[in-house]
């Protein structure tokens, strides 16, 4: 048996958030809600939830704040989107805000790894049997930056300075924006490695002491320690 209504007035939710990665330049993603998953509060949020919210605000609407401070903003959400897990995130900390910067070390660290979700709740349902009040639509206005998450297993699961490519061209691409690397030494690089990439610096080139910290960029930036 259940009961339905309509909510009001605007409330925040510690979500079941798992911070899937933080770059080195303040990008991290991760989930800002659980579908299904009933919190200590004994709220749950349904699939379809945010639809309506992310459809009218975009990113650019939903705030991103550190402890729900409204004075208190630390950079931009760049995508915000329901998949088949829940409400998935991706965000940009600004590097020119104190906050910001503190935020982001705390992130690598480890010492802060908690989301919390701010909305005012459009439709909800709630079980008589259980108590477990299921959130059918919600109005998506701010998710927090937070030091304690609502469920204990909501933790950061990895950190990272640097994304890794995923495909060859990928691979290129890199060597050529961050390592500084002309095509056709990326080329000979991912075909040869270092040795064929030497081999092209004794035949035919001759800014020397360029193309060995082209290299040395190359190989610090396939180590995963450059900063995107």
């Amino acid at each position: 048996m259940t009961t339905d209504g309509v909510g009001s007035g605007r409330q925040v939710k510690f979500a079941d958030w798992r911070l899937e990665t933080v770059e080195g330049d303040g990008r991290f993603a991760g989930y800002a809600s659980v579908f299904g998953a009933v919190d200590l509060g004994r709220d749950a949020i349904e699939r379809g939830a945010f639809a309506r919210s992310i459809e009218r605000r975009g990113p650019g609407g939903v705030r991103m704040l550190y402890q729900h401070d409204p004075a208190e903003p630390i950079g931009a959400w760049t995508a915000i989107r329901e998949d088949g897990r829940g409400l998935y995130v991706e965000g940009q900390l600004a590097s020119g805000v104190e906050r910001a910067r503190e935020v982001h070390a705390l992130m690598k660290a480890g010492a802060l790894d908690g989301l919390s979700i701010g909305f005012e709740t459009v439709r909800a349902r709630t079980d008589a049997k259980t108590g477990v009040r299921r959130i059918l639509e919600a109005d998506l206005w701010e998710i927090s930056v937070v030091t304690f998450p609502m469920l204990p297993e909501a933790r950061v699961s990895r950190v990272k300075h640097a994304s890794l490519p995923h495909t060859k061209r990928d691979l290129e691409r890199r060597l050529m924006h961050d390592a500084g690397l002309t095509r056709s030494e990326a080329r000979t690089l991912m075909a040869k490695g270092f040795d064929g990439l030497s081999g092209m610096q004794d035949a035919a080139v001759a800014d020397t002491e360029g193309l060995v910290a082209r290299i040395r960029a190359a190989a610090r930036m396939m180590n995963g320690t450059t900063r995107t």
